[in-house]
């Protein structure tokens, strides 16, 4: 097998060659470190990397698998998101102001994964503060897309997902408030997951965020379920985080006989003809499984996109402004500007949004209590270039002027039903730029073993293993 084969391999088929010895942690890990080195200059999906110790920690798993100690996740490679904290570990969040910030903690679900055996050779590329849809900063500049570098891999777990397609980790970790997970994964042609708000805990910097969630990004459906099962469950540092204890299964039942909604737009987003086209032939694919897919009529409108930007504002201003004296001319001027129009707003202003939220539940939920799961695209386009203005007033689809922050995000709304999962998965390719497609697949809420059952057989009707950017 070539080294760009090892590379390649599912998390799950890793984890087997390892136990049955016909492959090691030490050659594994050796082959994604090369991968790393020959690809990621084009990339920029790292702030930092741990070479030589994660190369350690690969010598120290087998040893674990020779003695029979293997533990769940034991010497996978993985990528940490540079917004999560690592006791110790230098986190900057995308900004200069945290340029040498070291937590003394490490993130309750990231522990997790370093506790079940997975290895941090990198930490990966994300926009100042995760603000963005596109993943560029002041501090680490433009991370670009595996598939083609002149288009953003999406934000703002974008390192994350452009390190899994490019072959450079087998799993990477990522937040999501307004689709951060499912964007990049859309975007990049991989895997992300939003799990309902509470089954995976947050950190003590976000308490009680229910539009957040720290969620799985990985090359395939199994792969994701293997790594959620890891991160999942109740934590002393999260009040919110769920006490029942839901494991996905390894074999995932099929679908035939389920009845799938389909909404092309979420009531109101433009949607490029490619995208469209793409979006209907996954229908045609869950028909083809013996499923009853229907288009459905959601009573979403953009009325929802101040009360969240609103609210994400406000949030963005109680942790930040203070440092704006200071560092304003040093931040990216978008995010400064959120920051600023934060704080502003009133208790009302925020309040409102949670009225706005409540709102959008009683139109989603009478389709989601008839149909196993709705099915809707996760981008309007396929992805944005590269150095994507989030201020461009000239930004348009199907020429049509359209809001370029999130006005092609058809994921941010769910954050506003937090509770119900999410997945994005693989769903083609765009004919003309070669950038991937991806699909969301929503369920009614704390209901995720419907997602991954759905996303299951979703993969093995239009698999999407053996497809890789040329690079």
């Amino acid at each position: 097998m070539s080294e760009q084969d090892l590379c390649y391999l599912s998390a799950g088929e890793a984890l087997a060659r390892f136990r049955a010895k016909t492959l090691s942690p030490v050659e594994l890990m050796q082959a994604v470190v090369a991968r790393c080195e020959a690809v990621n200059p084009r990339l920029n999906a790292f702030t930092y990397t741990f070479f030589e110790r994660a190369l350690e920690q690969a010598q120290e798993a087998e040893t674990r698998y020779a003695k029979g100690e293997a533990r769940a996740l034991e010497g996978l490679p993985l990528g940490v998101k540079d917004f999560h904290a690592v006791a110790g570990e230098i986190a900057t969040l995308g900004s200069k102001i945290f340029e040498h910030n070291r937590p003394e903690r490490t993130a309750p679900t990231v522990a997790r994964l370093l506790d079940a055996g997975a290895i941090m050779h990198c930490r990966t590329t994300t926009p100042e503060f995760a603000h963005s849809p596109v993943t560029h900063s002041p501090l680490w500049g433009v991370t670009r897309n595996p598939w083609n570098l002149d288009y953003t891999p999406g934000g703002s777990s974008g390192g994350a997902a452009a390190a899994l397609a490019a072959g450079m980790t087998f799993l990477a970790d990522g937040t999501d408030a307004g689709g951060s997970v499912r964007m990049p994964a859309s975007a990049c042609g991989i895997v992300g997951y939003k799990p309902p708000f509470g089954r995976n805990p947050l950190d003590r910097d976000h308490p009680l965020e229910s539009l957040l969630h720290y969620g799985p990004m990985t090359r395939s459906v199994g792969d994701a379920a293997l790594m959620q099962n890891v991160m999942s469950g109740a934590h002393p540092d999260d009040i919110c985080s769920l006490r029942e204890d839901l494991v996905i299964p390894e074999t995932l039942d099929g679908i035939k006989g389920w009845k799938i909604a389909l909404s092309m737009d979420l009531g109101f987003f433009e949607i490029a003809p490619e995208v469209r086209d793409k979006t209907l032939e996954a229908a045609e694919a869950f028909r083809a499984m013996g499923c009853q897919v229907e288009e459905v009529a959601l009573d979403w409108s953009y009325a929802i996109h101040d009360p969240y930007l609103q609210y994400w504002e406000g949030m963005a201003a109680t942790t930040l402004a203070q440092y704006l004296p200071e560092w304003r001319d040093r931040m990216d001027p978008y995010m400064a500007g959120i920051v600023e129009h934060g704080a502003g707003h009133t208790a009302a202003t925020q309040y409102n949004c949670n009225l706005v939220r409540g709102q959008m539940y009683q139109a989603l939920a009478p389709i989601l209590d008839n149909y196993d799961v709705m099915i809707c695209p996760a981008l309007s386009v396929p992805s944005v270039k590269a150095e994507h203005n989030l201020a461009d007033s000239d930004f348009q689809i199907n020429g049509k002027p359209t809001e370029a922050y999130l006005g092609w995000n058809l994921c941010y709304p769910f954050n506003m039903v937090s509770q119900c999962p999410v997945i994005s998965v693989p769903n083609g390719f765009c004919p003309e730029t070669g950038v991937p497609i991806g699909l969301q697949i929503a369920a009614r809420s704390f209901d995720d073993l419907r997602v991954f059952r759905a996303a299951a057989a979703f993969e093995r009707a239009r698999p999407w293993k053996d497809a890789r950017p040329d690079l």
